[in-house]
């Protein structure tokens, strides 16, 4: 193991993290724009929204988007994980969109759709080597990808 790979490890690791706590921050702005009666179930959607979203995508998400191919320049695990914050991330958009408008259960329902699925068939264009890669469109961070497949799941 060299030095790059394990500064690339840790760099996935702190910005998942960070990533991870933009969650908090969604969670309390959609918490502060709704009626009072609906705050602990924006809070329960919240929390379970991520549990949903990590098992979703451990099952099909992150093979469905990056394929079994070897990864040797960062471990997989932290890719795993980096991948998994921003798939919750992009849910989150959604999760703002339909607060109040939709029961808890048809929305984790949907967040396990669109975790497992969804999600990773549009992140698959860009960072798994698909079609939009193949003709130069680049999106390290994710800013197109996930709010893009959240904006449209949303509508």
């Amino acid at each position: 193991m060299d030095l790059s790979y394990s500064l690339n490890t840790l760099y996935f690791l702190l910005s998942g993290v960070l990533v991870m706590w933009m969650a908090a921050g969604f969670t309390m702005l959609e918490a502060g724009s709704v009626r009072s009666k609906n705050v602990i179930e924006i809070l329960l959607k919240n929390v379970a929204l991520y549990s949903v979203a990590s098992i979703g995508f451990l099952l099909g998400g992150y093979s469905l988007m990056y394929g079994w191919g070897d990864i040797d320049t960062h471990s997989v695990y932290s890719d795993f994980f980096f991948q998994v914050v921003f798939a919750a991330t992009a849910m989150s958009v959604v999760s703002g969109a339909v607060a109040e408008r939709k029961k808890l259960w048809t929305f984790l329902l949907f967040a396990a759709i669109f975790t497992t699925v969804i999600y990773p068939i549009q992140g698959s264009w860009s960072w798994g080597g698909g079609w939009l890669s193949e003709r130069g469109f680049s999106d390290f961070a994710g800013s197109g990808i996930v709010h893009m497949a959240g904006a449209a799941a949303a509508l």
